[in-house]
């Protein structure tokens, strides 16, 4: 670690030192050059992300034992660090290190000799760890392969986000559609190939999934509704294609996808992807286990760009369609850095429904949109602009009575971009219970949440 450590400042104080002072502040990164050029370099990021949350609890919704109506939480929804670099023309090579979604119950439950929880050390991970070789170049076009622990993703742009420059509050998490289930943190051990020719973007991925049993958690009973499966493990066929009538995207690191380019870029894309694994659940039917292959897919259009440039303003959209198909009766609640840890009202069939959790995942259908508008530069004087959105999911899920509607409205102070931004959210969802329906669950209110968020990208 101190060798690490020393590396880094090194690393720092060497592009530091290369770089003249500047009184605006201008430099956003740290960087190493390994030719004249600056073609080779290395280069060290972090990212910081911390959530105060206000939110509105599930019907039942106990912390700790305690019955919560609502609560306030602290958290660090990402915490990450990165360390990439060109080494020769052809050779790259990607790294990030991280943890997520840390607040004061972030390691429950984890107990001690006297049955109390304990540990608050929530172990950071590797969240990328890979190695690319081009094989092609010239001018925009590319085609790299490579493998390792990737994000590299089928379905959308959305399943592989760029975190440090999504719009909204967060992303549309159901797009990581196996997100610690059969992956990590919606990672994959992956053989790649991605590219640019012409106008057209791919990505296509060979990876193989993570066991279910090593999730962290005890796997859920087999039973009438699909799950994951135990047994009969396949690996997991992605794509993604992607036609840019405009400019084309960064293509720098493997995967992460930009939310947002504040019009240094005019993008306009129309994309289709999918994902696709044999016998990855099952369920029971009578005395027979019944094994489902899992059809993902996608298409959707994003725009991004300029409205005057000189103004700086910026108009930013997505709007997609997802089929997702996992099998029958599949549905999985999840709840963003959930600040509660049980419930005096679960609902049979269904686990983890306390506190801001919602049916997120499922087989079924949903459409997502999300628009964001950035004023001019200055709007704030020298404190920045404002960039205001707001975003919709509806899910059409085979074992919910009726649609489901979340949307969050917000805006972001854009005090330098992404590097520094404050970001208010307000976000709301519906609660659910059994129906009278059997195996189904009927909407009968809707609880809301306010985040506050503070970044700090370099």
């Amino acid at each position: 670690m101190k060798k690490v450590l020393a590396i880094l400042l090194f690393t720092s104080s060497v592009s530091m030192s290369q770089v003249k002072p500047s009184d605006d502040n201008s430099r956003n990164d740290i960087r190493y050059n390994l030719n004249e050029s600056g073609s080779h370099y290395v280069k060290f990021t972090f990212t910081n992300q911390t959530w105060l949350r206000w939110n509105e609890s599930n019907p039942g919704t106990t912390v700790l034992g305690d019955p919560k109506t609502n609560t306030f939480d602290i958290g660090l929804r990402r915490t990450r660090v990165q360390l990439f670099g060109q080494i020769t023309d052809r050779i790259f090579f990607y790294t990030q290190f991280g943890m997520n979604n840390f607040n004061k119950l972030s390691a429950f439950p984890a107990y001690n000799t006297n049955g109390t929880p304990s540990n608050r050390k929530v172990a950071a991970f590797f969240h990328d760890a890979l190695g690319e070789y081009e094989i092609q170049r010239k001018g925009s076009r590319f085609i790299r392969f490579g493998g390792g622990l990737t994000v590299v993703n089928g379905l959308s742009r959305f399943s592989q986000p760029s975190i440090g420059t999504i719009m909204t509050m967060d992303v549309p998490v159901f797009a990581q559609a196996t997100v610690d289930q059969t992956d990590q943190f919606a990672r994959k051990l992956s053989v790649y190939s991605r590219g640019q020719i012409g106008r057209f973007n791919y990505r296509l991925d060979i990876a193989d999934p993570f066991p279910i049993e090593t999730n962290g958690l005890v796997p859920a009973v087999i039973g009438v509704n699909s799950v994951f499966a135990q047994r009969k493990n396949h690996k997991q066929f992605q794509g993604l294609l992607i036609y840019n009538i405009f400019d084309t995207e960064d293509n720098t690191t493997p995967g992460y996808m930009t939310g947002t380019y504040l019009g240094k870029r005019k993008v306009l894309n129309v994309e289709a992807g999918i994902i696709s694994q044999k016998n990855a659940t099952w369920r029971r039917e009578t005395a027979d286990t019944i094994y489902s292959n899992m059809n993902l897919w996608s298409v959707a259009a994003y725009m991004d760009m300029p409205v005057d440039r000189n103004k700086g303003t910026v108009v930013s959209a997505y709007l997609g369609f997802f089929n997702t198909d996992y099998g029958k009766g599949y549905l999985r609640y999840n709840g963003i850095m959930n600040p509660a840890t049980g419930t005096t009202q679960p609902i049979a069939g269904t686990g983890g429904t306390q506190g801001n959790a919602y049916p997120m995942f499922g087989t079924g259908r949903v459409m997502y949109a999300q628009a964001g508008y950035k004023f001019k530069d200055g709007l704030l004087g020298n404190q920045g602009t404002l960039m205001p959105y707001a975003s919709l999911q509806y899910a059409d899920y085979e074992r919910l009575d009726g649609g489901m509607n979340v949307y969050n409205l917000g805006f972001n102070w854009l005090i330098k971009g992404h590097n520094g931004k404050m970001s208010l959210n307000f976000e709301n969802r519906p609660v659910y219970r059994a129906s009278a329906v059997p195996n189904k669950l009927a909407s009968y209110g809707r609880k809301s949440a306010f985040v506050l968020q503070y970044q700090v990208s370099i």
